[in-house]
Parts: structure tokens; C-alpha cells; sequence
């Protein structure tokens, strides 16, 4: 399929204004917002639909496009979370967007660059916060979360790809999803969540103000997360830390315990039987129960 742009297309065949309640992105005015001399993005291209907006900028990216560039996508027809699980959402329903950075131009080395998704996840859920008026959280490694009808429930994840000396990182956000509309009944959206805005074009743009924010700031500490105040902000917005959780491992391995703590790596620190504090770099995270704080 091959991607086009959308911001000066009124006579689209597939009816551009088909669902009032989710009008189109409007390009050109995400262009003069976010794309300026010396900040970080150079380039913000719309298109209607694509495969993928991760796999579209990979491919940019090994051709040597710059840093700052974006991709957004109104559809996608396979989109991919972790795992290659696949990501499908009505067209214009969410944010589905891809970044490409470039951190070994500013000294960052290589070792840290595995905290660029924990970034956009506090990044994101910062923006979405202040802008949607609707709390949200993190799961470990790059889930968001939302509260619907009490229960917590994923609405966006991260998906950061390597692509030689740049990292592609592809964001998915449901936005006004409904309920009969939901992938999986344990999802959530932001306008389930009871938003006070699903306005996307203005959400979109503080999420990427807020990333290209954190991205400068863990840049001029060439990566370190403690000083940088990543860190202490992950740990404070994650969802994950304080509970009794699952870890499915690679090679079908499992490990049980209580997430304690985020290390300097990234990696999740999880206190199993017997006291021993083990850190988890990759995995699926299944919360089980909350764990009582002392006070």
C-alpha cells in the first residue's frame, strides 16, 4: 500500500468527513505548530492509511532520514505492538504515529538508548494528562494506562525498533474508541476514561512537544536517566512498582514477586521468594495484586 498525505485531500472517495466525531488531522497546521528552525521536528507528513508507520520510517530511516521526522497514520492495516502483536483500530479513532531519533548524534551512548521508550511512555502520559484531563499511568516496559468504570485498562502502547544508528519508536493511542469498538473487552480509550477532550490534533501535538521536552533535557545528560530526572519520573507514574506481578519470560521461563523497583538500565527489579531482588530486562508483565506500601 502506498502512503499518501492528507492534509489537502476534501474529496476523499472514502468520505473524509464520514464520521463527524472523527475529523481528520489537519497537517499543515501540525506543521506550523511543531516543525520550526532548531527544534527537533523537521518533518510531519500525514497519510490516510498505511501498513505501518514504524515499518514506513525504518525504511526512511536506513535511507538516511533526519532526526525529528514523523509519520502519522489516520489507519493502519498492521500495525504491530510488541511480540508482532498486531494493533487494528477504526480509521481516525487514535493517534497512531511513528518518531525517528538519532542519539548517538548528541554522544548518547548506545547502552542507554534502551530508555528511549520509557521516556515516550512518561512523555506521552504526562501530555495526555494535562490536556485530556484524565489520569493515566505506566506498565512496565511500554504500556498506558487509563481507568474505565474502575478497572485499569491499556489504551496505548510503544514500540521502539532499532534501525542502524537511529531508533524508530511508533506509538499507538485509542482516542475515542467506544465500547462495541474495543479489541479485547480489558481495553480502554480516552474518551471511555471520560476525557475532556478527544480532540486529536491538540492532543497529538503536546504529546510531541512533551517527548521532544524529555528527549532534550535526557540529551544534555547524554542519556544518564538519574540526572536527567527520567528515572524518578517513570518510577513515579508506573503503575507496575509496589505490585505482586507475573513475569512471562523469554524461553517460556516465569518469574513471581513484587516489582520494587526501576534500576538505572531500564530493567524492571522484581523481590521473589527468598529475598532476592532479580531485574527483568524483557518480558510480558501481568499485574496479580497490589502490594500495601508501608507508611
Amino acid at each position: 500500500m502506498t502512503p499518501s498525505d492528507t492534509s489537502g485531500s476534501p474529496g476523499d472517495a472514502r468520505g473524509r468527513w464520514s464520521d463527524l466525531e472523527r475529523p481528520p488531522l489537519n497537517a499543515a497546521a501540525l506543521r506550523r505548530g511543531l516543525v520550526r528552525p532548531g527544534g527537533l521536528w523537521t518533518e510531519l507528513e500525514v497519510v490516510r492509511a498505511t501498513g505501518s508507520t514504524n515499518t514506513d520510517l525504518v525504511t526512511r530511516a536506513r535511507a538516511g532520514a533526519p532526526e525529528g521526522a514523523v509519520l502519522i497514520a489516520e489507519e493502519q492495516t498492521a500495525g504491530r505492538g510488541r511480540l508482532d502483536r498486531a494493533w487494528t483500530a477504526p480509521a481516525r479513532s487514535g493517534l497512531f504515529f511513528s518518531i525517528l531519533l538519532r542519539p548517538g548524534d548528541a554522544g548518547v551512548p548506545t547502552e542507554r538508548w534502551g530508555w528511549l521508550p520509557l521516556l515516550a511512555g512518561v512523555a506521552a502520559a504526562g501530555a495526555l494528562s494535562r490536556t485530556g484531563g484524565v489520569d493515566t499511568a505506566l506498565k512496565w516496559p511500554n504500556d498506558l494506562l487509563v481507568t474505565v468504570a474502575g478497572e485499569e485498562r491499556k489504551f496505548g502502547g510503544i514500540l521502539a525498533e532499532r534501525a542502524g544508528d537511529a531508533v524508530v519508536i511508533g506509538m499507538g493511542l485509542n482516542v475515542s474508541l467506544r465500547a462495541g469498538e474495543l479489541p479485547v473487552p480489558t481495553a480502554g480509550s480516552l474518551a471511555l476514561a471520560d476525557a475532556i477532550s478527544t480532540d486529536r490534533d491538540p492532543l497529538l501535538r503536546a504529546v510531541l512537544r512533551s517527548i521532544a521536552e524529555w528527549y532534550g533535557e535526557w540529551r544534555r545528560f547524554e542519556g544518564d536517566p538519574g540526572a536527567s530526572g527520567l528515572q524518578e519520573t517513570y518510577a513515579a507514574g508506573c503503575a507496575t512498582l509496589g505490585r505482586q506481578v507475573r513475569a512471562e519470560l523469554p524461553g517460556g521461563r516465569e518469574r513471581v514477586g513484587e516489582a520494587v523497583a526501576i534500576d538505572g538500565d531500564g530493567r524492571l527489579v522484581l523481590a521473589t521468594e527468598g529475598g532476592v531482588q532479580e531485574p527483568v530486562s524483557a518480558g510480558d508483565i501481568v499485574h496479580l495484586r497490589s502490594v500495601p506500601r508501608e507508611e
